[in-house]
């Protein structure tokens, strides 16, 4: 069968069943067209379709009862009625009542092949979608972190591992690609997940108050402090504290943190009272450390001690694979009971896009969508400006590495075995395998 889609045809005129035949046959695809509905019905059981024709005035089954059977029997399949000018009304109820479009006749094959490229296009993304909806049905992962990315799979693989052990752990990664959410997942699967899980944005703090944010005051200890005060470091006792932005910490303050790294000790402001407790530490940056190093805004030392265990989250214009899922994760989330789906003219703009603000952004996107989406399918027009207006220059542009992993998987889903695949990209087969591995194909 033509990996291009297998379509079925039925139409008891002879002529338009043999102009369709050879039009789509000529496209690429694979077609069986029968004169007769009942045979077309019999062989409706045997082979999966991905699309059907179907003749709206047809004896002795109509195409209102072929539509009705053929989503019984093959509810994935997408139906087109074929009409003549006069039975359009017909042909507009067939749409109502679950017919994806309708063919007028006469059509020339251009037409044809015009029109088939739209249907095909709808079908698989009605494929894909059913088939990411039952992945999100099925799915309960522990750590609410929706990937398909080989690289991001590794990184929260390498989360569990360290997870239950004493070792500080830094993760980067820009903003919006889930930084707090992997920190949470690994406080989730240590020993101290009925401790607390206490987070700190220390970039959104001021500098005059940050020491005491971490590590508490006491009472006199600066204009305001009018009582005790106990930090986050006090508050995490026994669980784990998140230090989100840690690049952004003076370098005065820098000094007090790297002591409690290496002794878990600290004294709060304005007290002289050396105190211990026990606190895994998990730092997050949006840029890499090794920079803010160089730059001399963090200090040598302080880095090493966070840097025990490094993990990169990758941005979400690398995770093209992830985008669809993404999408309708945050469709079921927001869309309530309402079913809501994406048209293919929206989808490729949202596809296309470059998410700088990654999955935090797709999240707001997808929450104002589903919001205008009125009629359940969102638009062009339902998008943030930003997307509908983006520049076609640049959109779709992707990684080198995200580039060579595209490039071989179209050579692999065309190339007859790996060996013929080796072979077309002018690479050795061992140099295959590992590619494949790496790119989870």
């Amino acid at each position: 069968m033509n990996d291009r889609g297998h379509i079925l045809v039925v139409d008891d005129e002879p002529n338009i069943l043999k102009t369709l035949t050879i039009g789509l046959q000529a496209a690429g695809f694979s077609v069986d067209g029968f004169g007769n509905p009942c045979d077309a019905l019999e062989q409706l059981g045997e082979t999966s379709y991905d699309i059907a024709f179907v003749d709206l005035m047809m004896q002795p089954i109509d195409g209102m009862q072929m539509l009705k059977e053929i989503q019984q029997r093959s509810p994935m399949t997408t139906v087109v009625i074929i009409t003549a000018h006069g039975s359009i009304d017909s042909a507009v109820e067939a749409m109502k009542n679950g017919a994806f479009d309708f063919l007028q006749k006469p059509f020339d094959l251009k037409e044809l092949q015009i029109f088939t490229e739209k249907v095909i296009e709808h079908h698989k993304l009605t494929v894909e979608v059913y088939s990411l909806r039952k992945q999100l049905a099925e799915s309960r992962s522990d750590s609410n972190i929706i990937t398909r990315n080989p690289l991001m799979r590794q990184q929260i693989e390498l989360a569990r591992q360290v997870a239950d052990s004493v070792l500080n752990v830094l993760i980067e990664g820009e903003s919006g690609t889930g930084k707090e959410l992997v920190a949470q997942f690994i406080h989730s699967q240590s020993s101290r997940r009925d401790k607390p899980f206490v987070k700190v944005n220390c970039s959104a703090i001021p500098e005059g108050l940050l020491e005491s944010e971490l590590f508490g005051h006491v009472k006199g200890a600066f204009t305001g402090a009018i009582k005790n005060r106990i930090g986050r470091f006090e508050v995490a006792d026994g669980g784990t504290i998140f230090l989100d932005e840690v690049a952004e910490i003076p370098l005065t303050i820098q000094v007090k943190l790297l002591r409690f790294l290496q002794d878990r000790e600290f004294e709060r402001v304005g007290d002289n009272i050396t105190r211990k407790v026990d606190v895994r530490v998990i730092a997050a940056t949006n840029r890499k450390l090794s920079d803010s190093l160089q730059e001399g805004t963090i200090r040598e030392d302080l880095y090493y001690r966070l840097n025990a265990v490094r993990i990169s989250l990758p941005p979400l214009r690398e995770r093209s694979e992830d985008l669809l899922l993404l999408f309708y994760h945050f469709l079921k989330k927001f869309s309530g009971k309402t079913d809501i789906t994406i048209s293919p003219d929206a989808l490729k703009l949202l596809t296309t896009y470059r998410w700088q603000g990654n999955v935090r952004e797709v999240e707001h996107v997808m929450e104002r969508s589903a919001f205008l989406a009125h009629n359940g399918v969102i638009q062009p027009t339902h998008l943030p400006l930003e997307i509908q207006n983006q520049d076609q220059s640049t959109s779709g542009l992707v990684s080198l590495e995200a580039a060579e992993r595209q490039h071989i998987a179209r050579v692999l889903r065309i190339a007859k075995d790996l060996d013929e695949a080796a072979l077309v990209l002018e690479i050795d087969p061992a140099t295959l395998w590992r590619k494949r591995k790496k790119y989870g194909l």
